[in-house]
């Protein structure tokens, strides 16, 4: 058993390694194509450079909340509490990302609207949708029963997800301040070849920062989880 245990963890620990270092050389290459490969933007100038990690930044985020939604499912089918830890660490690191989009869209506005903020439909509905998985983890902080808090947050988890559509959707259904998708159509949607690689490479590059924070996350909350466990059984002992 003592060796099956010692194998388990040399395999995680490659896994780590290999993960890691992929991680590592896809963000160098992404900084490398965005800041030295890509020409600038005729219209907007180096500002322009914000949409390589303004919009991956938006569908890490949806990537997250989707798993939040599809895992939370999966909790109230099985009660496995494997999937409620997915399911809370997918949504912290979600948050981050669409902070990042919350952070970076002003900024590459002021330039390009001459405002930093609008209560424009893709902008408002981008604030609701971090304004849910907030709550979400508010919820988590303050319900101490562990079953009930799994089982409301998986709840909120699912609910919380209907606003993803409706963020993907909404230069599609409302045409407002902010512009029409450039990217998975739309009447102006296209990238000049070069534009389009690095968009992609930099798509890779936080899908793959994504999956291994949510790596360490998990491996720190089940840490966390046989810790706690563990100091209950010695508890009534002392």
């Amino acid at each position: 058993m003592h060796k099956e245990e010692s194998n388990i963890l040399k395999k995680r620990n490659l896994i780590f390694y290999i993960f890691s270092i992929l991680t590592f050389l896809s963000m160098l290459t992404a900084i490398f194509f965005v800041f030295i490969y890509v020409p600038t933007e005729r219209t907007m100038g180096v500002v322009q450079r914000i949409f390589y990690f303004h919009v991956p930044s938006g569908w890490i985020a949806f990537l997250a909340f989707f798993i939040v939604f599809i895992s939370g499912i999966i909790y109230l089918i099985k009660k496995d509490k494997y999937w409620d830890i997915v399911s809370s660490s997918s949504a912290e690191i979600g948050i981050i990302f669409c902070t990042l989009v919350l952070i970076t869209g002003p900024i590459w506005a002021k330039k390009a609207w001459g405002i930093a903020w609008t209560w424009d439909a893709k902008l408002t509905t981008s604030a609701v949708l971090w304004l849910i998985y907030i709550s979400y983890i508010m919820l988590r902080k303050y319900v101490y029963d562990e079953s009930k808090r799994a089982n409301l947050s998986a709840v909120v988890g699912i609910i919380g997800f209907i606003d993803v559509p409706l963020v993907y959707m909404s230069t599609r259904w409302w045409r407002t301040q902010h512009p029409g998708p450039v990217v998975g159509g739309g009447e102006n949607s296209g990238l000049e070849p070069p534009m389009l690689l690095t968009f992609i490479i930099c798509l890779i590059a936080f899908t793959l920062l994504f999956f291994f924070i949510l790596y360490l996350k998990i491996a720190f909350e089940k840490a966390k989880d046989e810790i706690d466990y563990l100091y209950k059984l010695i508890e009534p002992e002392r």
